[in-house]
């Protein structure tokens, strides 16, 4: 995963508000201007030093407003800033349209920043085309809507093809099961030179993070309701017996290497130099470890989770101020709709990026994978065989296989419990003694506190 995208999975919404705020506090007006026009006051503007992307932002605002003359956008610079967020809200800076990553909403809806738009939604029908899984982490408990998903990515087996190719195994079947990831990776090791088979991130919550995804792919829960609140759910069989083939593939395979105490961004620096067999990852790696680490869209490959039981979801979206008229929140599902579901320019955006040689054909924008079975998924993928400027074929494995993994957001309190099984992680790669069940349960005790379970 890029520097970036995991910086969004650690910023997690601060849940300490200012109760006493009234929701006229969160709007700026009702959006009605002089000229007749609905004005809207969005972020997530691209900063002057991203020339390419804040160039697309603008012309995008620039054509909606031209199909839309009863509609004035007003962008403002930035994202989703945690540590500025309920300041904005107390001064009444909230933008009326505000991006967030799917962390964030739960404690959003809470609070009571955020417009409930489901009576509009019936209006705005490309909207239901986006994966239900999706909508979700916009959604109340009792299923009422909030905002609105853009983007999204799940994780899955990033593996070097060549690499499968020298250790004698098939690059076009990748291991389906964790089972086979070990007996892969020992088959990889075995070419020496400082080739190890797989690769684990441990610090800084990425190993917690991990974790938390090859939990989901056994079909386990890292956390699990227990009446109002939440208890630990992790501490199971299936996560032992997870662990317990992690460890071999480290102590008894020698399959990982010796260093275990790594980042992300160290697992990507010896996958793009060619040093590594596999790695779990989302589909923004490959652009990345092409760009920032020499690695080539010839030689990756990208794989479905192993074993298939789940995966891990995330991604990001808009959501509307609570405050916002009828009429704003109108104005901005229609801007929301044209910009991000819009079948009538998803063909113009991929001819803009294979323009400016941005890689069409993977699993993200510009052919985001947020759609459901049916057409617009049907002539997307169309579209990016069509103007494909990498090889498809190889992440076919993890397209063909996406539809039938549930993909499930990250758990509550997720830097917090990321951080505490980041040692669990760290105790089964760096102690060949470990105790793995030890390890678990202490963790299982951790988390049940931060979440205040008895």
């Amino acid at each position: 995963m890029t520097r970036r995208a995991f910086r969004r999975t650690r910023r997690c919404l601060a849940t300490t508000a200012v109760l006493a705020l009234t929701l006229a506090a969160c709007s700026s007006d009702d959006g009605g201007g002089d000229d007749g026009k609905i004005t809207l006051h969005i972020n997530g503007q691209p900063p002057n030093t991203d020339e390419r992307e804040l160039r697309v932002f603008l012309a995008e605002i620039e054509a909606f407003e031209a199909e839309h003359e009863d509609i004035d956008i007003v962008p403002h610079e930035g994202f989703m800033e945690p540590e500025t967020f309920n300041t904005r809200v107390a001064g009444g800076n909230l933008e009326d349209v505000f991006y967030v990553y799917f962390t964030d909403p739960a404690g959003i809806i809470e609070q009571g920043y955020a417009a409930d738009i489901t009576d509009y939604l019936a209006d705005y029908p490309n909207l239901a085309q986006i994966r239900p899984e999706l909508h979700e982490a916009f959604q109340d408990e009792a299923g009422r809507q909030y905002g609105v998903p853009t983007a999204n990515y799940s994780m899955g087996l990033l593996y070097n093809r060549e690499l499968f190719e020298q250790a004698g195994l098939d690059p076009n079947t990748p291991p389906s099961t964790w089972e086979e990831v070990r007996t892969a990776s020992a088959a990889i090791a075995e070419l020496g030179g400082g080739v190890t088979g797989y690769g684990e991130c441990t610090t800084e919550n990425t190993g917690g993070w991990h974790l938390t995804t090859e939990i989901y792919s056994t079909g386990g829960q890292v956390a699990e309701p227990d009446g109002e609140g939440w208890r630990a759910a992790f501490n199971t069989p299936e996560t032992l017996a997870l662990l317990e083939n992690l460890s071999a593939m480290r102590w008894e395979d020698q399959s990982m290497g010796s260093d275990q105490m790594r980042s992300c961004e160290d697992v990507m620096v010896q996958m793009g130099a060619g040093q590594l067999g596999m790695y779990v990852a989302a589909p923004d790696n490959l652009p990345t470890l092409v760009r920032q680490y020499d690695g080539s869209y010839e030689n990756l490959g990208l794989a479905p989770i192993p074993d298939g039981g789940g995966t891990l979801l995330g991604g990001e979206g808009y959501m509307i101020n609570a405050g916002a008229s009828e009429e704003q929140i109108e104005a901005a599902l229609t801007w929301l709709q044209w910009r991000f579901v819009n079948p009538d320019e998803i063909e113009r955006r991929i001819e803009e990026s294979a323009a400016d040689e941005l890689p069409v054909g993977l699993p993200m924008p510009p052919t985001p994978d947020i759609w459901v079975e049916g057409e617009i998924r049907d002539n997307v993928e169309a579209l990016k065989e069509q103007y494909a400027n990498v090889p498809v074929e190889h992440v076919a494995p993890f397209m063909e296989g996406a539809p039938s993994i549930e993909g499930r957001i990250e758990p509550p309190n997720a830097q917090e419990v990321y951080a505490t099984l980041d040692n669990v992680m760290q105790g089964v790669l760096t102690n060949e003694g470990a105790d793995i069940q030890s390890l678990l349960d202490e963790a299982e005790s951790q988390v049940n506190r931060i979440y205040g379970a008895s």
